[in-house]
């Protein structure tokens, strides 16, 4: 029983981080029906530029402060310079420029920050909490309750607000949207730029507890996708219970099955969820439209 609930702890921890990255890519989603693979490198850029401030000497929140909005404004850049020319194009091709910029930010992150893994500081201690015979650090707690206030906001801004709905809008008709008024260049820049944010949040959330590297970006971005495609592409509910869900699920591989097949986990639910259930556990939600 203590096993079973030591993993279950560290399947929510690990979850609440894949839940982070597919809501990243919900709001590209919403926004332009794009799959978004550098979101992974938004995570990774958060971890890093929070490590190299710090090291320089910067205030651990205030380092924080900076790699959340620096990596929103290379993700309101990647809309602008490299989407934003290529409107028009066919999904595909908008999928594959997003996996150019991939490459493209890690080869930089490499060049600028270096090839090591690296730390910080967990906010509240490394102290481990011990709860009926099992452990969970208090980082982890930052995690699942960042991944929770995330989901909470994004709840919020697509079904209580204009603007949210105004994404909606975007992503169902581009050319309506214009037509009642819709800015819809502005939110898509909105859109990159949030989901830029709350990868580069992930990152900085996540980094005191595995740890963060130029190539970290490629696995998060694939076990977010899964998450994402679990819960229904599209779906901020869907992606947090996604993430939970993908989490849980290596977890409980590794520990009673072998490590060695904890990775294989994504894979076998992007299969299933094209197989069984295309559309995902919440795919009814994720298709309606404003």
């Amino acid at each position: 029983m203590d096993a079973l609930l030591q993993f279950i702890f560290s399947g929510v921890t690990v979850g609440a981080v894949y839940a982070l990255v597919a809501l990243g890519f919900t709001i590209i989603y919403n926004a332009s029906d794009v799959v978004n693979f550098a979101q992974g490198e938004f995570v990774m850029l958060g971890g890093m530029i929070t490590v190299f401030a710090f090291e320089a000497g910067m205030p651990l929140p205030l380092a924080a402060v900076l790699a959340v909005l620096a990596t929103a404004a290379i993700g309101v850049a990647l809309n602008k310079l490299a989407i934003e020319p290529a409107r028009g194009a066919p999904v595909v091709t908008l999928i594959i420029i997003t996996i150019g910029a991939s490459i493209l930010i890690r080869g930089a992150a490499q060049l600028v920050f270096d090839k090591q893994l690296h730390r910080f500081p967990a906010f509240s201690g490394d102290d481990p909490i011990r709860i009926l015979g099992a452990t969970i650090l208090p980082q982890s707690l930052w995690v699942i309750v960042g991944a929770l206030v995330v989901f909470v906001g994004l709840w919020l801004f697509f079904t209580r607000t204009l603007t949210g709905k105004a994404v909606l809008a975007t992503a169902n008709n581009r050319v309506a949207a214009q037509l009642v008024g819709i800015n819809t260049a502005w939110v898509m820049t909105l859109s990159f730029g949030l989901s830029a944010a709350i990868g580069a949040l992930a990152g900085v959330l996540v980094t005191p507890i595995t740890l963060v590297s130029y190539d970290v970006g490629v696995a998060l971005a694939l076990k977010g996708f899964a998450a994402a495609m679990l819960g229904g592409m599209g779906n901020p509910k869907g992606a947090l219970a996604g993430g939970l869900l993908l989490g849980l699920l290596e977890a409980l591989t590794a520990g009673y099955l072998s490590s060695q097949y904890k990775d294989a986990v994504a894979f076998i639910v992007i299969l299933g969820v094209l197989f069984a259930m295309p559309q995902g556990l919440f795919g009814k939600s994720a298709t309606e439209r404003v």
